[in-house]
């Protein structure tokens, strides 16, 4: 009776071992594409070399950034940043940087790179502005691979 016991145990043991091997360990997963910010800030993959990590915003971009940016914020720093939703030049700088990257370094995005530079320097002129040009830029970024 025990050896039955062990085994229906074992064998209840081993199956859910197989079970959880076969399913994902969360029920919502989020995936950060090939062209989000997330993932150059990730330094998943060699940046372009027209564009190193090290390079400012402000060196990128032109002098027309620095009312609204710091002279030292690099590229990394701004794909990485959080404050999007309450500053919409920080959601401008973020998407922005991360479509100069993919117009380097993805064939077939729709944005070439004067055109990201022009629109950025564009859309400085005020936050609903900078706001709708983020949402582009991020439609963007979310529909390449």
């Amino acid at each position: 009776m025990s050896s039955i016991l062990w085994c229906t145990l074992f064998c209840l043991l081993l199956s859910s071992v197989v079970a959880a091997a076969h399913r994902p360990g969360f029920l919502y997963t989020r995936s950060t594409g090939r062209c989000t910010p997330q993932f150059w800030s990730g330094r998943r993959e060699a940046w372009p070399r027209m564009v190193p990590e090290t390079s400012t915003v402000s060196n990128v971009f032109g002098s027309r950034v620095y009312e609204r940016y710091r002279v030292d914020l690099t590229l990394v720093e701004a794909t990485g940043r959080n404050d999007e939703e309450e500053n919409p030049f920080g959601g401008l700088v973020k998407e922005g940087s991360a479509a100069l990257l993919n117009s380097y370094a993805r064939e077939g995005f729709p944005y070439k790179p004067w055109q990201i530079k022009t629109l950025i320097i564009q859309a400085l002129v005020s936050e609903v502005a900078a706001a709708s040009q983020a949402k582009q830029f991020s439609l963007a970024n979310q529909a390449c691979f």
